[in-house]
């Protein structure tokens, strides 16, 4: 236990999951951005790997259900328009989900996408156990996010793990799974991504209200 916990600290240290001390909004900020997406319901694993070794950098999950939101445990992200408690990342527009993996994915890193069609109920269990997780350490977004997994129905052999990549694989075994890759070239550096993608959503929320 004691090598994966240095191996998931050494990946984390790359790649943002770090257990990072992102402002914590009010419930009237989360009501005020909720979004629900028009689709099916879903649940759809982000894994963020290292282009160089293939290692798990970091692992996240959005579920589209009565709202839309991305269970971010430990994670980097953050955007002026997009309200944040307990790591749980609401407002998830098409946006927003365009910004959340464009931040992670750069030279060094690339996304690996994985949807499933689940149905409301499952969304929904799957929603409030994001809720109720609440802040998570350092390292620990794979073992938190396969947790949270295996109390959904229809997840139950989802088995608990450090490691992102394995919880991809245990996650791309299940029937329906649509993996794709999100891949992009620029600055290694997560913060101007970070930055940059801020950037762009506030200049897309002035446009809206102008």
């Amino acid at each position: 236990m004691f090598r994966i916990l240095i191996a998931c600290l050494l990946a984390a240290l790359v790649a943002g999951c770090v257990g990072s001390q992102r402002p914590q909004a009010d419930q009237s900020e989360v009501a005020s951005r909720s979004y629900r997406d028009p689709g099916p319901s879903t649940l759809t694993l982000y894994t963020m790997i290292s282009t160089r070794t293939g290692s798990g950098a970091h692992t996240s999950l959005m579920i589209s259900g009565s709202e839309r939101v991305i269970f971010d445990p430990a994670g980097s992200f953050r955007a002026d328009v997009v309200p944040i408690k307990n790591d749980v990342l609401y407002g998830i527009t098409p946006n927003v989900e365009r910004a959340y993996r464009s931040s992670h994915a750069r030279e060094t890193h690339y996304a690996r996408i994985q949807t499933i069609e689940v149905t409301p109920q499952q969304a929904e269990i799957a929603l409030q156990l994001a809720k109720q997780m609440g802040p998570v350490a350092g390292a620990y977004c794979a073992n938190s996010t396969s947790q949270l997994l295996q109390q959904v129905p229809g997840f139950e052999q989802i088995s608990t793990t450090f490691y992102p990549v394995k919880l991809s694989e245990q996650f791309g075994q299940i029937p329906g799974v649509v993996t794709t890759e999100y891949r992009e070239s620029d600055s290694a550096d997560l913060q101007q991504g970070l930055a940059a993608n801020n950037a762009r959503l506030n200049q897309i929320e002035a446009a809206s209200t102008n």
